[in-house]
């Protein structure tokens, strides 16, 4: 027999090696074999007749027996093709560690698919729904997978679901062994309840089986690595593959989910209204030059700390764009409607879409003012405003994700002590729901600022998250220069669908996701020479094939790569690939990497 074996290897075809005689094997096993000097574990995918001396045997089992089925198999291959990643490499990522040996994981879900069609998917959003969500499982009949976003979340859960019955988890938060034992408990119905992050989506499970993404709009259920998807749409494609039912839960879903309720693919159960902070509206245009803090804001301060309870300043780190001082409009792409990336250095505005580059206007384009400028307020600043106001208040800055270590631990500490927090959306985790007396955004036009096509839908959650975590009697003050956005109309009516309405709007009007799909293809070679003249000959190739939508490289600021902007139909990794295969296959000289991600969801500019 001849084994086709895929490894963690950014090539497409599989390896073929000789089956030593005796061995049982079969399709969905991980084995050991050599490869390029080097003992790799790699995923038969194909077993076929044949003889063939010429070609190395397998080394030895890595499982003992299959942990795909052939059906899961299947669903490997069209994950592969949507992100455009390897088969091995999709394995890698998304099972447990194999233990070597022929010890590791076992009992793949040999159990046909339901044949029954799979329930509609239902989107929980609203107060109470990962309540819900934990009395549906407690309703269910067969196993149940909860995916979070993160080990945190994960961990949580699990200790939520052990009231209830046994709980096996599949994320890096407990050890490979307890991984791979878990695998095979799920898959003979020994274990009923699982939770995971990413690393679950392949997970067996007994029907009838209940599938949970929870937080589904995280940007974390996509994380760097292939395979570049999102854990949703694994999910909805598993589901729809096995009849399983599939439940969501989000504050603010993405906007591609509510497309798809909105359009009845989805079913959305929302829940009734929650008790909701009173949200308060400061026009910053013209004023706040010299003091992040409206009197507003500041006189809500006062009153929240003599009432004992704590307040979090909410503040960015990112200014990147320009505004005008007098009227709040940000100076943006006529032909992309984004806001312009502003390069201090260059002195010059440009488009991270289409690539237009244009010098700093003198006066702005809507008022005719002449005060522009990139405006925002850092953590640093904010702290010694509130500082010099309330000396007697304790303050703490909080950012998480520019932390690493001990600094991150002790920044922490000091935070979860505060009176007063500053920080980004990360410090929110600090805090549980209705816990703080006022939220309060300084500078939230910085969200709307960004070279985005998403910074409406990032500033929704980070309002909308914030606001969860205000008690009823607290407040919610938002400092803007565009106090009428819809994003903070949204959270002032707690509104949800008013916010999509203009934003499915706004997308389609554009061709941006749902209505239109995007990639990045990025090229990097070893000196800016190099790249610019590979990045060139890419998007040439790209621009060859039908139905895509090509815009030209553009440099990161440090010429180390150049990304070439892609948008196409439904079928867009298939046109990509075959559009990159032809440019593999022209001969042309091309020392580099070509890079491709399906579906970005950071704008990386």
């Amino acid at each position: 027999m001849i084994a086709d074996v895929a490894f963690d290897a950014p090539v497409a075809h599989p390896f073929s090696y000789r089956v030593p005689d005796g061995w049982t094997l079969a399709p969905g096993q991980r084995v050991v074999a050599g490869l390029r000097g080097a003992q790799r574990t790699g995923m038969v995918v194909a077993l076929r007749e044949g003889a063939d001396a010429t070609l190395k045997p397998l080394l030895r089992l890595a499982d003992a027996g299959p942990v795909l089925s052939p059906a899961q198999l299947e669903l490997v291959r069209w994950i592969s093709a949507e992100s455009l990643s390897s088969v091995g490499s999709t394995c890698a990522a998304l099972l447990p560690p194999p233990l070597g040996d022929a010890g590791g994981v076992s009992g793949g879900a040999r159990r046909p698919p339901r044949a029954a069609s799979a329930p509609k998917p239902e989107l929980f959003v609203g107060a109470g729904r990962e309540r819900r969500a934990f009395e549906r499982i407690e309703g269910a009949t067969g196993t149940v997978l909860v995916v979070a976003p993160d080990v945190e979340t994960s961990a949580r859960w699990a200790q939520r679901l052990a009231k209830l019955d046994r709980v096996v988890r599949l994320d890096s938060g407990v050890g490979d062994a307890a991984r791979a034992a878990a695998w095979p408990a799920l898959a003979a119905g020994a274990a009923r309840l699982a939770t995971g992050t990413r690393s679950a989506l392949l997970a067996p499970l007994v029907p009838p089986a209940q599938l949970v993404l929870l937080d589904e709009h995280e940007a974390a259920h996509k994380p760097p690595g292939h395979p570049r998807i999102h854990a949703r749409e694994v999910l909805l494609e598993r589901t729809a593959r096995e009849g399983a039912a599939l439940l969501l839960t989000s504050a603010t879903p993405s906007v591609e989910t509510w497309w798809r309720a909105d359009s009845g693919r989805i079913a959305l159960a929302p829940a009734p209204p929650a008790a909701w902070p009173a949200v308060a509206l400061a026009d910053t245009r013209g004023i706040l030059r010299r003091e992040p803090l409206t009197p507003s804001l500041a006189r809500a301060i006062r009153e929240t700390l003599a009432a004992k309870r704590r307040v979090f300043l909410a503040i960015s780190r990112l200014t990147s764009s320009l505004a005008c001082d007098d009227c709040g409009t940000v100076v943006g792409c006529e032909e992309c409607r984004l806001a312009l990336a502003y390069s201090r250095a260059g002195a010059t505005l440009a488009c991270r879409l289409c690539g237009r580059a244009r010098p700093l206007p003198d006066t702005c384009p809507s008022c005719r003012g002449r005060r522009l400028s990139p405006f925002g307020w850092g953590a640093e600043r904010v702290e010694h405003a509130v500082r010099r106001r309330f000396p007697d208040a304790r303050i703490a800055r909080y950012d998480p994700e520019a932390t690493r270590g001990a600094r991150a631990g002790a920044q922490r500490e000091a935070a979860a002590a505060a009176d007063v927090v500053v920080g980004t959306r990360g410090a929110l985790r600090l805090f549980g729901p209705a816990s703080l007396g006022l939220a309060g955004f300084v500078s939230p036009d910085q969200f709307l600022r960004m070279p985005d096509f998403r910074a409406g839908e990032r500033a929704l959650a980070f309002l909308w998250a914030a606001a969860e975590r205000v008690g009823a009697a607290g407040q919610v003050i938002i400092q803007s220069q565009h106090p009428s956005h819809y994003a903070f109309d949204a959270v002032a009516r707690q509104d949800l669908a008013g916010f999509y309405k203009h934003e499915l709007k706004f997308r389609a009007e554009l061709g941006y996701p749902p209505f239109r799909r995007l990639a990045f293809v990025t090229a990097r070679g070893r000196t800016p020479a190099e790249t610019a003249a590979l990045a060139e000959r890419a998007s040439a190739a790209l621009a060859a094939a039908s139905e895509l939508t090509v815009y030209p490289p553009l440099p990161d600021r440090r010429e180390r790569m150049r990304r070439i902007v892609v948008k196409g139909r439904a079928d867009l990794p298939r046109r990509l690939e075959g559009a990159l295969a032809s440019f593999r296959e022209s001969g042309a000289p091309r020392r580099g990497i070509i890079d491709v991600e399906v579906d970005p969801l950071e704008w990386p500019f």
